[in-house]
């Protein structure tokens, strides 16, 4: 099954925003509601059976159940009959809200993650309709439920084939936009490795260095627009919670961090596919960049998107049949790509890697490009070694050794100068 989503600029008339509006406020209602509910059931059984607090206490019967997506979802179609503002909004939107929180519970419980937040006015920016209908489309047209036919920049047609599943309205700073879920019943096969190999090493002296010897200067898309951004939000504290100048205020600190966001994707885009111009296989270092963004450096590893670039890089690799893989990245640059020394641990001035065996010089971040090549070679070799497709023992079948292929390869494909002492 193959899943698309495509984002389009989204037109609505003055109704349909106040009804966009009153969706986004009447699901914030919904979600602080179901939070609270939850929060008071769990807080309800931490206090001891023989010591309650002498101030405030919540009394919950000790038979009532927990509030879980099931049983929200059914006190939410009893509170419908009696209330008219929950009748206003589209019953599944509502439902996606509680089973969005479940969600969060669930991942809260076992990835570890923090516990669910109540939202304001500014952090629910989004909701969902679950189903669409199949004729849904007519021009620069869309029908949406409640909302009825709704003007959007149809910037992409619609691939043949697809069928839309679900749509989501996310409200940005610069207006609003629709997500369309499609999806085809079809099996692509991953693509294997093939063509040139090529190795990147990513850091903050430069962007990335490959295997090829190409270095890309790291932008720095945040400090660019850092001293407007600073003027802003040091105008921000002054200004008293809740006024519409606050709120106006906001909206250009939100449209300047969207701005400075697009920017960084469009450029990761572009380079994601300048790499998959020169190469039809690319590795790169397996990281947790999560933890880059905790140190000393913090602020320029999360100026520079390293965990979005790889994401783009994999997609647009899929997209054009380019094999994208990662390596092991422990001591990549402490050893030689050209003879396999260990050349001991490097300090950060040494930009150059000199090895004393073989005498084989380069620039350091090219060396650990080089060296992420040769990984990924060995590991994709070995895997396509113990895979027999074409009939063992078949009369004029001789199977290759893994040794040989991977000599092959490395003679034919790979781009090291050789040196000698």
């Amino acid at each position: 099954m193959l899943t698309l989503t495509y984002e389009y600029k989204l037109i609505p008339d003055e109704q349909q925003i106040e009804l966009i509006e009153h969706t986004l406020n009447l699901c914030r209602s919904v979600w602080n509601y179901a939070l609270r509910e939850r929060k008071d059931w769990l807080a309800s059984r931490k206090s001891p059976v023989n010591a309650c607090s002498l101030l405030t206490e919540y009394i919950i019967p000790a038979d009532t159940p927990y509030p879980n997506y099931h049983n929200q979802a059914k006190a939410l179609t009893e509170a419908k009959k009696t209330n008219e503002i929950l009748k206003s909004v589209n019953a599944q939107v509502l439902q996606q809200v509680l089973r969005t929180l479940d969600r969060a519970f669930a991942d809260m419980q076992s990835q570890g993650l923090g516990f669910p937040r109540f939202k304001n006015r500014y952090r629910m920016r989004s909701y969902v309709y679950p189903q669409m209908l199949k004729d849904c489309f007519k021009g620069n047209l869309i029908k949406l439920p409640q909302l009825g036919w709704v003007k959007l920049r149809k910037s992409r047609e619609i691939p043949e084939g697809f069928e839309i599943k679900q749509a989501r309205i996310v409200r940005k700073a610069s207006g609003y936009f629709l997500m369309l879920s499609m999806q085809l019943d079809v099996n692509i096969p991953d693509v294997p490795f093939h063509g040139h190999p090529l190795g990147i090493d990513l850091g903050l002296d430069k962007f990335l260095a490959t295997s090829d010897g190409e270095f890309v200067k790291r932008p720095r898309f945040l400090n660019q627009l850092h001293r407007k951004l600073k003027l802003l939000q040091r105008r921000l504290k002054n200004k008293q919670k809740g006024s519409n100048n606050r709120h106006k205020l906001n909206q250009k600190i939100a449209r300047l961090h969207q701005q400075i966001s697009e920017t960084r994707k469009d450029w990761h885009f572009k380079l994601a596919h300048h790499l998959c111009d020169q190469a039809q296989s690319i590795f790169i270092e397996e990281i947790d960049f999560r933890s880059w963004g905790r140190g000393m450096l913090s602020k320029h590893c999360l100026d520079a998107g390293f965990g979005q670039f790889v994401t783009i890089l994999k997609w647009v690799g899929w997209k054009r049949d380019v094999f994208v893989a990662e390596v092991d990245k422990n001591y990549t640059s402490q050893i030689c790509p050209n003879c396999g020394l260990h050349t001991g641990k490097k300090t950060l001035d040494v930009r150059e890697h000199h090895c004393p065996e073989c005498g084989y010089k380069t620039h350091r971040d090219v060396a650990a490009a080089q060296v992420i090549r040769n990984r990924g070679i060995e590991n994709t070799v070995g895997h396509i070694g113990s895979e027999n497709a074409c009939g063992d023992g078949l009369t004029g079948v001789v199977i290759p050794s893994q040794e040989s292929v991977k000599q092959e390869i490395l003679n034919v494909s790979l781009r090291i100068p050789r040196y000698t002492v």
